[in-house]
């Protein structure tokens, strides 16, 4: 039975990085963003992942994925995220008690961030999430009027979120009953009364939501030729 799941969100659209087709397929040094995200996690010490895919490009996404290094399957997404989280957990083995949630459009998260979400949902947390701190001045705009954030007690949120499999089912369960619309994993946990543990992220775990993340993506996969993800 695989150790540590993934399930990896790709069933986006990705119409703010224009082009066609989803944005987990777009290629980026000779392979799609999904699959370098597969990789990432292998490194990082995830056993088997669960790829959640749009419907009508499930043919599309099991073609690239032929050449992933994890073993993995596809189900199909919701019509939002947290739909399409939910139907990856459905699709986790019976048994399986730590699983991430990861998203695809973050295709070069570090071995070491993976590795340090694992190491905390193995020591007996809930929930985990890498942080950053944010390095930009930050105003909450309410109407017409805005206000500066303290940055130094903000801190900007990553993926792979780590979970205690049965805990996160539970929580996304009761979300759903009561109404609530999370594009957070860790959120439906807080939401349920569980307690989030923070870990550090890193920089290159960024999210390829614009063209110019793209030219990023590009930039850092040149840079790593030759090592090993």
């Amino acid at each position: 039975m695989p150790n540590v799941v993934a399930v990896v969100v790709a069933a986006g659209s990705g119409t703010r990085l224009g082009g066609e087709g989803p944005k987990a397929l777009r290629d980026v040094a000779g392979a799609p963003l999904v699959v370098h995200a597969l990789a990432a996690l292998a490194a990082g010490g995830v056993s088997f992942a669960v790829v959640v895919v749009p419907a009508l490009r499930r043919t599309d996404f099991e073609r690239a994925l032929a050449a992933a290094p994890l073993p993995h399957r596809t189900v199909v997404g919701g019509a939002e995220r947290q739909q399409s989280v939910l139907a990856g957990l459905e699709a986790v083995a019976a048994g399986t008690r730590i699983v991430l949630v990861h998203d695809a459009a973050r295709p070069f998260v570090p071995a070491p961030v993976v590795q340090r979400v694992i190491d905390a949902v193995r020591a007996g947390a809930d929930a985990v999430i890498p942080v950053l701190p944010v390095v930009d001045t930050v105003r909450q705009v309410t109407g017409e009027t805005s206000v500066v954030l303290e940055r130094t007690s903000l801190r900007a949120v990553q993926t792979p979120q780590g979970f205690n499999l049965d805990v996160l089912l539970a929580s996304h369960h009761a979300a759903l009953a009561a109404g609530l619309a999370a594009t957070d994993d860790a959120r439906v946990c807080e939401f349920a009364g569980h307690p989030v543990t923070l870990v550090e992220g890193h920089r290159e775990a960024f999210k390829v939501t614009e063209p110019i993340d793209l030219a990023l993506a590009e930039a850092l996969a040149a840079s790593r030729t030759g090592v090993s993800r």
